[in-house]
């Protein structure tokens, strides 16, 4: 267990910077509703914390005059006092309502923006990075800009702009006031600064263990059936324990020091700050403005120490919002390798004819699989590619759809240089089965329909009975329209296979991928299957994986692959004739799979290699020379 985390997440500062930019692009997007968002909360602050205060002030500075305070003289100051608060609160509703609007479109944006980022990756991304950890990275990078633009709006904008008012106030009755501050201010942020650095590291180390606990979660739940199977519900159990505590553990250290160190700090200087201030109004106080002075300098430093008491609270939720966002950006730091050309070709394929041409290929830190390939695919053949596993059969058609780049050579369809494609282009001339059919948490209905959008029923229904899909869905609580689960795990085996032919079928492409088919069908589905699949390669070009030999011998051509080289080719009896690597395969397989002894589990002999019983369109199974793939009878419903 505990190695489900392929990266750390921490990131970097440049993560973090390009998470500022990204949510300072944002708000510039948005900046007709975020100017008022940022600053009329601040000018409704200014109301509330300074010229209200003044008022007081000023009726205080009276009541202590020689002439006493009476209705008439402080009806003004009561007066302006009611006014200056309603107006503030008026400012701070208006401010309110265009905030929420920038968070609101803000993150929608951001959330879409994200999903973009992630569809634009290649497939060895998705490899590389673990999916629970990508969907908490790409949710909190939208979900985030909220608390980002909020402390802006509120903690800084909402502070720093009523701030430059009363140093304005104060200047204007004494400027040693302003000085007095400032140095404070200055003091206080150059005291703090290293202690907020050294936290900032123990709040990515924190983020880090959080992103694990998130990780391990996701995974666990994916795979429920297996530790179910494993009985290892304690064992997960205790990893998840262990990797919850470590997160507390690293969660306490950061929050403890910023009580501790950072708050244990700010604390005495922002109590000095204010007796500073005191001192500094009664010092250089005026004649007859003593008490209007004194009440001014200690409303005015109470508000500005408590801006420098929030610094610490401030900075918190500053950097856990960018850490988190930059948890995601440190993500586009590592470009796509796969990248549709800057000025693409349009689609004209002169017709789908397939050719690789000295291609040479190595998947990321090994050695070249693919040496100088040649493989010629002319339009409209069904060519079969045959061999051990790790041969390069898959890669092969994982190349052909650009799901990674070649490193050298070329790859033709119809003349036209893939790598010159939009991506988008490309994969519209393929239909593709891999070897495990992707589901998704979807109805039955939109699973076919994924292959095509804009599909009428009349197409799904008809694409899901060629490949006999309709068998099993007609037994479903919902028919067509029953979920089918997470990873498609209410179907069989074989009914999810059934369902990604279906979608082949109703993709209708002019070229037609398939890696392993007809694998985990029952015997009598796989000859209806394969009766439908040599139907939908007419006339189509085709490359067929398959290790069981004898659900491809009827191609038009079959391709013996060995560690990335074309080691043999030609039509099945030719190959028989050949007696090499293929007519060895054949013998291999004829009482069972690759890797089996020539005798079958039962001890029967194996057939004679060339005895005839090929499959083809008209004969879509031999009738002995092959052992079928029994479905694995584990649907929730009825087959």
């Amino acid at each position: 267990m505990g190695t489900t985390d392929t990266r750390g997440p921490t990131p970097g500062r440049g993560a973090v910077v390009l998470a500022l930019r990204r949510y300072g692009r944002e708000l510039l997007r948005l900046r007709r509703l975020a100017l008022p968002a940022l600053l009329l909360p601040a000018v409704g602050n200014i109301g509330i914390r300074y010229v209200a205060p003044l008022l007081i002030a000023k009726l205080a500075g009276q009541a202590a005059g020689d002439g006493g305070l009476t209705l008439g003289s402080a009806l003004p100051y009561v007066l302006g006092f009611g006014v200056t608060l309603l107006l503030a609160e008026a400012l701070w509703r208006v401010g309110q309502h265009c905030l929420n609007r920038v968070d609101a479109l803000g993150m929608e944006h951001l959330y879409a923006d994200g999903m973009d980022e992630l569809l634009a990756k290649d497939a060895a991304f998705f490899h590389d990075n673990f999916a629970g950890s990508l969907t908490k990275r790409v949710l909190s990078f939208g979900k985030r800009f909220e608390d980002f633009v909020d402390t802006v709006t509120y903690r800084i904008v909402g502070s720093l702009v009523p701030l430059v008012f009363g140093a304005a106030v104060l200047l204007h009755y004494e400027p040693m006031l302003v000085v007095g501050l400032l140095v404070m201010i200055v003091l206080t942020v150059a005291a703090a600064t290293p202690l907020i650095r050294r936290r900032q590291r123990l709040v990515d180390e924190r983020e880090a263990a959080i992103a694990k606990v998130s990780g391990h979660v996701a995974d666990s739940l994916m795979n429920m059936e297996t530790i179910r199977a494993f009985a290892a519900e304690r064992l997960e159990a205790h990893e998840h324990r262990s990797r919850v505590a470590e997160s507390r553990r690293l969660t306490l250290r950061s929050w403890d020091y910023g009580n501790l160190r950072v708050d244990t700090l700010i604390a005495p200087m922002s109590v000095l700050t204010n007796v500073l201030g005191l001192l500094v109004a009664i010092a250089f106080g005026g004649p007859g403005q003593g008490v209007e002075e004194i009440v001014v300098a200690f409303t005015y430093y109470s508000n500005a120490t408590q801006i420098m008491f929030e610094f610490n609270q401030i900075y918190r939720r500053l950097e856990s919002s960018l850490t988190e966002a930059a948890q995601f950006t440190q993500l586009l730091q590592e470009p796509p390798t796969v990248l549709d050309p800057t000025e693409p070709e349009p689609l004209a394929p002169r017709d789908t004819g397939i050719r690789f041409e000295t291609v040479t290929f190595a998947h990321a830190g090994a050695k070249p699989l693919f040496r100088g390939l040649h493989l010629d695919v002319p339009a409209g053949t069904r060519i079969g590619l045959v061999g051990r596993s790790g041969g390069g059969k898959t890669t092969l058609t994982r190349l052909l759809l650009r799901m990674s780049d070649i490193d050298d050579g070329h790859i033709l369809i119809g003349d036209q240089d893939i790598s010159r494609l939009r991506q988008t282009d490309l994969r519209s001339l393929i239909a593709y089965v891999p070897q495990e059919p992707a589901m998704f948490h979807r109805s039955l209905r939109d699973n076919i329909a994924f292959a095509r959008p804009g599909a009428t029923d009349e197409d799904i229904h008809a694409a899901a009975a060629a490949a006999h899909v309709t068998e099993f869905a007609d037994q479903l609580p919902d028919g067509f329209g029953t979920m089918v689960g997470e990873r498609g795990v209410k179907l069989s085996g074989g009914q999810r296979r059934r369902v990604a032919l279906a979608r082949a079928i109703l993709r209708d492409a002019p070229i037609l991928l398939l890696d392993e088919a007809t694998s985990a069908l029952d015997s009598e589905s796989e000859l209806l299957v394969q009766d439908a699949l040599w139907r939908l390669m007419d006339g189509r070009t085709a490359l067929v994986v398959a290790h069981r030999l004898s659900t491809v011998a009827g191609m038009d051509r079959l391709v013996v692959l060995d560690r990335g080289r074309v080691v043999e080719q030609g039509a099945h009896e030719e190959l028989l004739a050949a007696n090499g690597a293929y007519a060895k395969l054949w013998q291999h397989q004829s009482g069972g799979f690759l890797g089996e002894s020539p005798e079958s589990a039962s001890g029967r002999p194996v057939p004679k290699a060339g005895s005839g019983d090929v499959p083809g369109p008209a004969d879509p199974s031999p009738t002995g020379s092959r052992m079928t793939t029994l479905d694995a009878r584990t649907s929730t419903w009825p087959t």
